[in-house]
């Protein structure tokens, strides 16, 4: 998982540098596999603003812009469909040097002097492919070094998250984890208030117990063919996603800053009420990648009157994919239990972003959260009025949270570290458990988002990972020897197996059998041999 270090510096204040801050994570228990620049080295690039453009005498396809680089007005011919006056763009000025060692010098092209050129993202190593100018913001100054204007010099951490830490595939996970770590304070960013408008798109849950929570919401009168803004743009790309468009880019940047995936249908062609339900025998469904699978009565999926439109938890079908001709958005928000979504995309040679974290489990109570965050963001980009929430919930089958019994004689003898009790509270309270006190120790009620901690020992390897490792001391200890009773007529293996030994026999140890009708799809031309 890439995680920008800016993007969690909107969460939580980092009193460490990218260096340090990979170490922290790494000694608490999330391995930090390496950090890389947002973008590759590149130098000389400014804001530049075109003020003018016109042909060029000489060729159809070039024009000659005059262009404010913030100190004075320079001249650049340029291809670029999309170059216009009053636009921003990116200026690799005479003397830069572009990923690639590629060097600008000043130049003639078709008999017309160009003092540098206006840069595409690709140019810049911020996209594989480009079809024009990168446009920049209004409001980038023109002048200022496009490194620092668009934090390219923001370090991104690859993280190694385990199966059992599903809670923490997300900005907002790790950003927990740092508060902790730092015994700093977790912040929200603020997200534009909207009103919300009449009506409520109906949902129809047959299988509570494998969809316990079920959110719906109809947003009417988008504006897709709109491109989402640059800072949304970088922050799927820095954490490995492309931009698609804007309906799309929210409900994919909600799933990487909260970990609740999200998933948008065309509404217009939702045939009556959403259903979550299980596959009927012989039920196909098309995806978004275009191919058809036949569905087991064992998977879970979405449905409407006409039938299935999404494999619940995995991955949407064409039939109501979000495109730029889309006015209406149906958005879908659901806790997925991990039984019901396992292995099913595995299956099919599927495995999506979405799949990763409801088959490890997420937040149970996250749901509204970030239905609200992405239609706030939906409304602030694509303009649009957003109808009532509808919820269905089934309480009984939601996940608990038990508490879990800590007792300091287990703490003490487990870690060989002596740990003031109001450390060890704050360890846990700072990981949003709740800690009352207990005649033993403490009982610790685990948050809703921590599927890990089921027993004691979960909770004692939750101090050491917060108070440091380093506090257990290496020191001898005088253990009791316990031994079994064994019967003499017993034979030891090990003797069996020399007597063989000496009377000839030879030990075979074989590969695993395997089943006969694999091995001849691999190895068609070689017998079998049968035992």
């Amino acid at each position: 998982m890439k995680l920008p270090v800016s993007w969690l510096a909107e969460w939580v204040d980092l009193p460490w540098d990218a260096q340090e801050l990979s170490s922290r994570l790494t000694a608490s228990g999330f391995e930090v596999e390496g950090t890389e620049p947002a973008a590759p080295a590149f130098t000389g690039v400014v804001v530049a603003e075109i003020v003018s453009i016109a042909a060029h005498p000489e060729a159809d396809k070039l024009r000659i812009c005059q262009v404010n680089d913030g100190a004075a007005s320079v001249q650049i011919v340029c291809g670029a469909a999309n170059a216009r006056a009053g636009i921003k763009v990116p200026l690799a000025q005479v003397g830069a040097v572009l990923p690639g060692d590629m060097k600008i010098k000043a130049a003639k092209l078709r008999g017309v002097e160009s003092a540098g050129m206006l840069c595409s993202a690709k140019e810049l190593g911020l996209a594989a492919t480009s079809t024009g100018l990168l446009e920049l913001p209004a409001d980038a100054p023109a002048g200022a070094n496009i490194r620092d204007f668009l934090q390219l010099d923001d370090a991104v951490l690859d993280l190694k998250v385990y199966a059992n830490r599903g809670d923490s595939m997300s900005v907002l996970g790790v950003a927990r984890e740092i508060a902790a770590l730092s015994g700093g304070t977790l912040k929200t960013p603020a997200s534009p208030a909207f009103k919300t408008a009449a009506g409520t798109a109906a949902a129809v849950v047959h299988a509570p117990a494998a969809a316990p929570r079920f959110l719906t919401r109809r947003i009417s009168g988008v504006n897709n063919r709109a491109i989402s803004p640059l800072w949304l743009q970088e922050r799927l790309r820095r954490a490995g996603l492309r931009s698609i468009n804007p309906v799309v880019d929210v409900t994919n940047f909600v799933l990487l800053e909260l970990g609740q995936p999200m998933h948008a249908y065309d509404a217009k062609r939702v045939q009556g009420a959403l259903t979550v339900r299980m596959a009927r025998a012989g039920e196909q469904l098309q995806l978004l990648d275009e191919r058809s699978v036949e569905l087991t009565p064992d998977v879970l999926l979405i449905a409407d009157d006409g039938g299935p439109i999404a494999m619940a938890g995995v991955m949407g079908g064409q039939g109501t994919s979000i495109t730029a001709e889309v006015t209406d958005v149906l958005l879908e928000v659901a806790f997925f239990t991990p039984e019901a979504i396992a292995g099913r995309g595995r299956r099919y040679g599927i495995q999506t972003d979405a799949s990763q974290r409801f088959e490890r489990g997420v937040d149970p109570q996250g749901q509204a959260t970030a239905m609200q965050r992405a239609t706030a963001l939906l409304l602030e980009l694509c303009g649009g009025d957003a109808g009532a929430v509808g919820e269905a919930v089934s309480a009984a089958d939601l996940p608990a949270r038990p508490p879990v019994l800590l007792r300091r004689q287990r703490l003490a003898m487990l870690t060989g570290a002596d740990i003031p009790e109001n450390r060890v509270q704050e360890s846990l309270a700072q990981l949003g458990m709740q800690v009352a006190p207990h005649a033993q120790g403490w009982t610790v009620t685990p948050p809703s988002w921590r599927f890990d901690i089921a027993i004691e020992a979960d909770l004692i390897e939750e101090v050491l990972r917060i108070v440091g490792f380093d506090a257990v001391q290496e020191s001898p200890r005088r253990l009791p020897q316990r031994f079994t009773r064994r019967s003499e007529a017993l034979i030891d293996e090990r003797a069996l197996l020399d007597v063989l030994t000496v009377r000839g026999y030879q030990e075979s140890i074989n590969y695993a059998f395997v089943d006969p009708v694999l091995q001849k799809k691999l190895f068609p031309a070689q017998d079998s041999l049968q035992l």
